[in-house]
């Protein structure tokens, strides 16, 4: 699809989901936190065990969660990457023996030092700071600050605000993976296919140039 993966998080709806395999869209993202919009009912979850995901790899995203939440929930996916969001530790977030990214909210450069206490992390999603929020708010960090930064020699995954809009500008941080969610929605909560691929043939037709 393209060089630079994508995820598309805030799935909740089984039709967007299976467009979204057909696509071959690299990651889908599902929320497990009460507070989001886009939190994923019992209903919905109990469904995605019958789902095909080929090559499209499920992402569960939690917030200071429980570990026997962690365990019930990733039980019910093959081979699911676990994003933490909260103030888990790198001991917590590795212990249940699968694929992790960690969530670092920046505000300044000096955040990317937080990366190193995730040593045993597969990638890491930034993320814009705000006090008291975690996650979820449709807004973008200054992405300057990641111009010649050594940590891009990690796996980065740049969320925040992403949309048809500023996705260039997204793209030429050169992160490894771009994370869109409410820039691809008709609604907060409702995924939009239309929007999605108008953003993915965006950054296709970026690359062909």
């Amino acid at each position: 699809m393209s060089v630079q993966k994508i995820k598309i998080c805030g799935i909740s709806n089984l039709l967007i989901l299976e467009e979204l395999i057909a696509l071959e869209v690299e990651y889908v993202g599902f929320i497990f936190f009460a507070k989001s919009p886009r939190n994923v009912s019992t209903d919905f979850l109990e469904s995605l065990k019958k789902v095909d995901f080929k090559s499209t790899r499920p992402v569960c995203v939690f917030v200071n969660p429980e570990e026997e939440e962690v365990y019930k929930i990733s039980s019910y996916l093959t081979d699911p990457i676990l994003q933490f969001h909260g103030d888990e530790s790198d001991e917590f977030c590795e212990s249940f023996g699968l694929d992790y990214w960690k969530a670092i909210r920046v505000k300044n450069k000096a955040d990317l030092d937080l990366i190193d206490l995730f040593p045993s992390a597969s990638a890491i999603l930034l993320e814009n700071h705000v006090p008291g929020t975690y996650g979820g708010t449709g807004e973008s960090f200054d992405w300057n600050i990641l111009e010649n930064s050594d940590e891009l020699a990690n796996n980065i995954v740049l969320s925040g605000g992403i949309n048809s809009e500023n996705v260039h500008n997204a793209i030429t941080t050169n992160s490894w993976c771009i994370d869109l969610n409410s820039g691809v929605e008709s609604e907060k909560g409702v995924k939009d296919i239309k929007l999605i691929n108008s953003i993915l043939n965006i950054i296709k037709n970026y690359e062909i140039k």
